[in-house]
């Protein structure tokens, strides 16, 4: 008698953390997906804000290559970053 209660018991509380553990896989992916959005939305403003003050100082050219330069500096940045990390 005691033991097909205690399986029922068991299989609930299975079923019970496996649901509160797929909310939290689903919690931590859609938080992960805006932070992600929210930075590459704030990269880009950033960006286009930078090149419209540079391009008030030089010529249009002059602007890409500075913003193209500090891209590709913070991506070697990062390069090395994970390199050193990985390790």
């Amino acid at each position: 008698m005691i033991g097909p209660l205690l399986r029922v018991a068991a299989q609930t509380a299975a079923a019970r953390s496996l649901r509160v553990a797929a909310h939290d896989v689903t919690m931590r992916t859609l938080l992960a997906l805006g932070a992600a959005t929210a930075v590459a939305i704030g990269a880009a403003c950033l960006t286009a804000a930078a090149f419209i003050v540079l391009e008030r100082q030089l010529d249009a050219a002059g602007a890409w290559a500075i913003v193209g330069a500090v891209w590709g500096s913070a991506g070697l940045f990062y390069f090395a970053a994970a390199r050193r990390r990985r390790g």
